[in-house]
């Protein structure tokens, strides 16, 4: 019911692409090829640190056309709940760990006459898939990058080695910004434009679009959230009879796993909709962090998104 079938691998290769970003090479424990996926794939990575569960979502940069292996990129955050730093720190080759089947929630748009892709940071990874899935295909297409500065640029010689001139590298260090306004209005009708980085980014390059005329179902973006800590609080899960207590270390998803039950979920970043349950009764405000509900579900208070939402209250009653 969760995450889906889960896959054994084993780390076969680490690479120190940047000071803060590992590319693991990860091969099935099994020998048997991994699934196929299309370019925007993410898996989740399950981690036991200590008897400390974590799992974290990570788009897939490649697989090997063997299946022999999936690579992913992973940034060491400053403010990680434990998942890239137990990834940098802590695993190394030959170490086991527990991927869930690839799910694609940022596919590319196969009609589309044109594609753009922005990236900004770590935000790289399934730009970096969506480019080689495109060249693969002889379709239309140029790359945005955007970086702090050179040292901070993953993957970025490797895109311009392999797409050339399709690609533009902006540096932060070097006042160089991403031009919304010149690079959005004269592209082709048909073009579809897909954004994955910081927050801030992405709103900036949707609403550039937007502002250009570009029809909303042409912008795409991915944006998976780590959840957000807060004050404890307790639920209840109605149909499992257990009440539990959210700490203000994990995410209510992470409090009903950890009670032992097999709750829903793709993305574990709010943006999918799988985890999404109905609240029975809340003794608070619910916090909603997720980009999946609209602000009129929301604000009705009816349904919450347990992978990066809580309540700031006392109790929370679900309908689990």
């Amino acid at each position: 019911m969760s995450g889906g079938v889960e896959i054994l691998v084993r780390v076969a290769d680490i690479e120190q692409a940047t000071a803060t970003v590992r590319r693991f090479t990860l091969a099935p424990l099994s020998g048997e090829p991994l699934p196929v996926y299309s370019a925007g794939a993410h898996v989740v990575v399950t981690m036991d640190d200590d008897g400390h569960r974590i799992r974290n979502p990570y788009s897939l940069i490649s697989r090997a056309q063997d299946g022999s292996h999936y690579r992913i990129g992973v940034l060491k955050t400053p403010n990680s709940r434990g998942g890239s730093i137990y990834l940098h720190e802590k695993v190394c080759e030959g170490d086991e760990l527990v991927i869930t089947m690839p799910v694609n929630l940022f596919p590319i748009v196969r009609t589309g006459r044109k594609h753009v892709l922005v990236a900004g940071g770590i935000g790289v990874t399934p730009i970096y898939a969506m480019a080689e899935e495109l060249r693969a295909a002889s379709a239309p297409y140029e790359i945005h990058y955007a970086m702090r500065d050179a040292s901070c640029g993953a993957f970025a010689d490797e895109l311009v080695e392999m797409h050339g001139d399709k690609v533009r590298l902006y540096r932060d260090d070097a006042q160089e910004v991403i031009r919304v306004d010149a690079i959005l209005p004269h592209q082709p009708l048909g073009t579809h434009l897909y954004v994955c980085g910081p927050e801030g980014m992405i709103d900036a390059i949707l609403a550039g679009g937007r502002k250009a005329g570009w029809p909303v179902e042409n912008l795409h973006s991915e944006r998976f959230l780590a959840p957000m800590g807060g004050a404890p609080f307790s639920v209840a899960l109605a149909k499992a009879g257990i009440t539990a207590t959210v700490r203000s270390d994990q995410s209510l998803l992470e409090a009903i796993e950890e009670a032992g039950v097999d709750a829903p979920y793709l993305c574990r970043g709010g943006a999918c909709g799988q985890c999404e349950t109905r609240v029975i009764s809340a003794d608070g405000e619910l916090i909603h962090n997720d980009h999946y509900l609209s602000d009129e579900e929301k604000a009705s208070g009816a349904k919450i998104m347990t992978c990066v939402s809580r309540l700031k209250g006392r109790e929370l009653v679900l309908d689990l």
